[in-house]
């Protein structure tokens, strides 16, 4: 193994549970993810620093930021035969489940910036300046992202409290 791959294979998991996270849709994520390896791989004398994984996030929460804006101008169309059975069922009833829901549906109407913020620093575990810096932005305007995402989500789970996220590196 060269390298290179010492270096990014144990980062592949986080990065596809990143693009699972924002996308929920494994098949389109793993292929960003690709793509994204493949991008890193081919500018790997190009990139600043010896910093790989904040690099390898960046790269691929731009492919996820396009994506995005792809898909909003394309918009979206399933045939009903090539969708699973357990998207057209009832959705569980325990309380778990639907809190769960309830969530991915409150960080979806979140902006892109704040969702990507809580995402880069709660579920990636990533510090404060590693997010900004795959985000481009300081490390102020990454926690006021940060803060606003929880206030959004709070008042959009109407639980009357924050969502019990990470809440300070």
């Amino acid at each position: 193994m060269d390298a290179r791959a010492a270096l990014i294979e144990p980062l592949i998991p986080g990065l596809r549970r990143y693009a699972r996270a924002w996308l929920r849709d494994a098949a389109t994520a793993d292929d960003l993810v690709q793509d994204c390896l493949e991008r890193a791989v081919g500018s790997w004398r190009k990139r600043h620093g010896d910093a790989v994984r904040p690099w390898l996030y960046a790269i691929l929460h731009n492919l996820l930021v396009d994506h995005g804006r792809r898909q909003a101008r394309r918009g979206t169309l399933v045939a009903i035969d090539t969708v699973a059975d357990a998207v057209l069922a009832v959705p569980a009833e325990q309380s778990t489940g639907i809190e769960h829901s309830d969530l991915m549906r409150a960080l979806d109407i979140l902006p892109a910036d704040q969702r990507a913020a809580i995402l880069l620093v709660s579920v990636e575990d990533l510090s404060y300046a590693e997010a900004a810096a795959i985000l481009g932005v300081p490390t102020g305007t990454l926690m006021s992202r940060i803060s606003r995402g929880r206030d959004r989500l709070s008042e959009l789970l109407g639980a009357g409290e924050r969502p019990k996220l990470r809440r300070v590196k």
